[in-house]
């Protein structure tokens, strides 16, 4: 397995992203990473984390603004390097939102984003919530079923069962993670989830380490 090194890891900064909490959690975790939104600085990197939180419009104006998107796409799908996609920067891999209109996404896993539907429960979905595992590797490799994440959100990836990772309940079965080949997104906020948040982290990068180089 080889070693991360500091230039491997990215936390894509694109002007919705509260990512100041994932830096944080990585640095109490021991890794090495950079914060950048700089097209040399994502060619070189050999993997990414998208957070987000805000407006889903806003957030694809924003990787169109800066030109990203024909460059992600790049080098997620065609070079295939390993995603995570944190809370909206989870909900953006999908194909289109109804947030404030409909509004097309990066189209990467098949999916809407929807409103969560309120039947009589409280909008947005803020807490934590338990989650029901359904593909435990690598993201969850480290954690038991049902285990508790922070939430915070009123819209929710709504996806084929083969694309969700993890669901959980909120009035309606909501999708809480999702997972296709080397592209990975939680609706949850895993650098507010205490533990639980370390262990997913420490789930992604061991997937990193292992297939680096292959």
């Amino acid at each position: 397995m080889e070693k991360l090194k500091k230039n491997d890891i990215l936390i894509i900064d694109y002007g919705v992203g509260n990512h100041l909490s994932v830096e944080n959690t990585l640095s109490y975790l021991g890794y090495t990473f950079s914060v950048s939104c700089e097209k040399r600085d994502i060619s070189r990197a050999q993997a990414y984390i998208l957070p987000g939180v805000g407006a889903f419009n806003e957030a694809m104006k924003n990787l169109k603004k800066l030109d990203l998107i024909n460059l992600l796409n790049d080098q997620v799908l065609i070079k295939k390097k390993p995603i995570l996609g944190i809370c909206l920067g989870m909900q953006i891999m999908a194909n289109d939102s109804e947030e404030k209109g409909l509004h097309t996404g990066l189209g990467w896993i098949k999916g809407h984003v929807k409103r969560i539907p309120s039947n009589n429960i409280r909008i947005p979905h803020v807490g934590w919530n338990q989650i029901e595992v359904l593909n435990k590797e690598p993201l969850f490799e480290k954690l038991d079923n049902g285990v508790d994440f922070y939430f915070d959100h009123s819209f929710y990836f709504h996806t084929d069962r083969k694309y969700q990772a993890a669901i959980c309940q909120y009035g309606h079965i909501l999708t809480a993670a999702i997972q296709y080949k080397n592209i990975f997104g939680v609706q949850f906020h895993p650098e507010k989830s205490q533990n639980n948040g370390l262990k997913l982290f420490r789930g992604f990068f061991n997937y990193i380490q292992y297939n680096k180089g292959k």
